[in-house]
C-alpha cells in the first residue's frame, strides 16, 4: 500500500485536560510530517482515539467505539485505526493481539515518532505490528530522558482563547486505585524558563486563559533552577499580565501556604483551587494511600478561606472504596458539609487491574455503592444550589467562551472562580472578550446574570 494514501487522520479525545493537551501535541506532530488533520471519522485514512484508563467505564467506550468503527473499515479496507494515550499503555498487548481493529498503539511518551508507526504500518512490506510495537517501545526506553517531554513541540491550538499548558508528566503518589503512574510514568517537569516563553507567546498570539497541566502540579520542580510551583505561578503571573491563569491538579498533601500565599496576591491566578478529597474518613484515605488525614486536609481548606476568601473549591469523591464502612460514608458527607465544595466529581469505585487497590477485597456491593454515591450526588447538589445562592447581586469579570448551547441569543462564560454564566448575547461582544456581568439567578450548575 502507498505510504502517501494514508494522509487524512481524525482524532477523538477521551477523559482529561491532559489528554487535551497530548492531542494538541500529536496533531503538531502529524502536521510537521505532512499529514493532515480532518474533523470527521468519514473522511479519514486515520483514526486515532486518544483514550483514558483511569475508570473502567472509560475503557469499555472505547471498546464500544471500536465496534462502531467497523463500518469505516468496511469501507476503506486500508483504514489504519490506533489507540494512543492511557488505556495504550496499559493494555498494548489485548489491543494489538484481541482486536482486530486496532493497527497500532502508542503510550503517552510515544507520541514523537508517531507518524513513523503510521507510514510503517502503511507499507505492505512491515512485518506483524507486534514485531514494529517492540522495537519502538525499545528505542523510547533507551532515550527516555529525550522523549518522555515535548518542550520542542509547538501544541497545534485552534481555539485561540483558552489553552493547555503542560508543565509536568507523570505521578509519583502511587494511590491505590490509580493507574497513573503505571501509565504516565515518574514525575517529571519542564525547564520553568521554556514554559515562562510558551505562555508568553500565547499572550503575544492574543490568548486570554492559561491553564497549567499536570497530574500533581504541587510536586512541580524545576530541573535546572530548582524553582517550585509557586515560583512558577509567580513568574507567569508576572510575564503574562493579560491573561488568566488556572491549574490542575493539585494534591493535599503538597499545597503549601506559598503556594495559597501566591494565588491571593496575584489578580490574574483565579481563585480557584480543585482538591481532590476523595474520602473524609482516615482508614479509607490510608488504603487508599493518600498520604493526609481528613484534619490535615481540613486544616488546607481552612487556611485557603482565610487567604482567598472567595476561593472557589471543587473536588473528587469516591463511594464504597474497599472496607468503606457505612461510618466511612458518613464521615464524608460531614466533611462535605463543613467545606461546602462549590462542584464535585463524584464516582463510585471500580478496581483497576494491576493497582494496589486490585488486591484488596472489594467488600461494598454494587447495589451499596450506588446508594452510597447517590447520597453524596443528592448532598452535593443541595450544597452547590446553596452556595450559587449567595453569588446573586454580585459582579463578575466574565470571559466569554461563546454563544450558549441552549440558545443563540445567549452568551456563556466562566467567572475566575470557575463557574458557568449565561448572559444576554449582544453583537458589539465576541467571544475572548472580559466583560462584567451581575448575577440575578442560578441553578445548582449554572450562574445567570446581566451585562453591566
Amino acid at each position: 500500500m502507498n505510504e502517501m494514501i494514508n494522509k487524512n487522520v481524525y482524532i477523538e479525545t477521551y477523559g482529561c485536560q491532559m489528554n487535551l493537551s497530548d492531542t494538541e501535541i500529536v496533531s503538531s506532530v502529524l502536521i510537521q510530517n505532512g499529514f493532515s488533520i480532518v474533523n470527521k471519522a468519514s473522511s479519514a485514512d486515520v483514526i486515532l482515539l486518544n483514550t483514558c484508563s483511569v475508570r473502567e467505564n472509560a475503557e469499555r467506550k472505547i471498546f464500544e467505539r471500536l465496534t462502531h468503527l467497523k463500518q469505516y473499515r468496511k469501507k476503506n479496507h486500508h483504514l489504519i485505526v490506533g489507540i494512543i494515550g492511557c488505556m495504550a499503555e496499559r493494555m498494548k498487548d489485548r489491543l494489538v493481539g484481541e482486536n482486530d481493529m486496532v493497527n497500532l498503539t502508542a503510550g503517552p511518551d510515544e507520541y514523537r515518532n508517531i507518524h513513523e508507526l503510521i507510514k510503517q504500518i502503511s507499507q505492505e512490506e512491515t512485518t506483524s505490528f507486534d514485531k514494529l510495537r517492540v522495537a519502538l517501545d525499545e528505542k523510547f526506553f533507551l532515550d527516555k530522558k529525550i522523549l518522555e517531554t515535548y518542550d520542542d513541540i509547538a501544541p497545534l491550538r485552534t481555539d485561540g482563547v483558552s489553552a493547555w499548558v503542560s508543565i509536568m508528566r507523570g505521578c509519583n503518589n502511587f494511590c491505590s486505585y490509580c493507574v497513573v503512574p503505571y501509565t504516565r510514568g515518574r514525575e517529571r517537569s519542564r525547564p520553568l524558563k521554556s514554559i515562562v516563553a510558551e505562555v508568553s507567546d500565547l499572550m503575544k498570539k492574543g490568548y486570554r486563559e492559561v491553564t497549567l497541566l499536570g497530574q500533581n502540579v504541587n510536586s512541580y520542580k524545576c530541573p535546572e533552577t530548582n524553582s517550585d510551583f509557586p515560583d512558577l505561578l509567580s513568574a507567569v503571573a508576572i510575564v503574562a499580565p493579560a491573561i488568566r491563569f488556572r491549574f490542575m491538579t493539585s494534591h493535599p498533601k503538597d499545597i503549601s501556604d506559598k503556594l495559597i500565599e501566591t494565588i491571593g496576591r496575584h489578580e490574574n491566578i483565579c481563585n480557584h483551587i480543585h482538591l481532590a478529597m476523595q474520602s473524609g474518613s482516615n482508614s479509607v484515605l490510608k488504603n487508599m494511600n493518600r498520604k493526609y488525614s481528613i484534619e490535615h486536609f481540613l486544616g488546607r481548606i481552612e487556611k485557603i478561606k482565610s487567604v482567598i476568601p472567595d476561593c472557589s473549591l471543587t473536588t473528587d469523591i469516591i463511594a464504597g472504596f474497599p472496607g468503606e464502612t457505612l461510618e466511612d460514608h458518613h464521615a464524608t458527607m460531614k466533611a462535605m458539609e463543613i467545606i461546602k465544595y462549590d462542584t464535585a466529581f463524584m464516582f463510585r469505585y471500580s478496581s483497576r487491574e494491576g493497582t494496589k487497590a486490585f488486591e484488596l477485597n472489594d467488600d461494598v456491593a454494587e447495589e451499596e455503592k450506588i446508594r452510597r454515591l447517590n447520597e453524596i450526588i443528592h448532598l452535593q447538589q443541595k450544597i452547590s444550589k446553596s452556595q450559587n445562592s449567595l453569588e446573586v447581586g454580585r459582579i463578575h469579570k466574565v470571559l466569554i467562551e461563546g454563544r450558549s448551547k441552549k440558545s443563540e441569543s445567549e452568551w456563556f462564560g466562566r467567572t475566575d472562580t470557575n463557574k458557568v454564566v449565561i448572559f444576554p448575547y449582544k453583537e458589539a461582544m465576541s467571544q475572548g472578550d472580559y466583560i462584567k456581568v451581575k448575577i440575578t439567578g442560578f441553578t445548582s450548575a449554572t450562574l445567570f446574570g446581566e451585562i453591566v
